[in-house]
């Protein structure tokens, strides 16, 4: 993988499936799974249905999904 490849699959972990904004994913920044904001957010169960079955472990979504805001309606 060349290091334009790289930044292009650090873009895509790095943002939400449902909105494309940034997703904040500790993980995708290469900290540790424990700081992440989605250790202590609580789900919401329709924003974890419309995650894309093939994205699943794979990429996070942002807290304003995660919480069940609209995306389309946060920038």
């Amino acid at each position: 993988m060349n290091s334009n490849e790289t930044l292009q699959r650090l873009s895509w972990t790095a943002s939400c499936p449902l909105c494309g904004q940034p997703n904040q994913c500790a993980i995708a920044l290469g900290k540790s799974a424990e700081s992440c904001w989605c250790m202590t957010t609580p789900m919401s169960l329709l924003a974890l249905a419309l995650m894309p079955e093939q994205e699943r472990g794979q990429r996070c979504i942002c807290p304003a999904c995660a919480q069940g805001i609209n995306p389309a309606s946060h920038p």
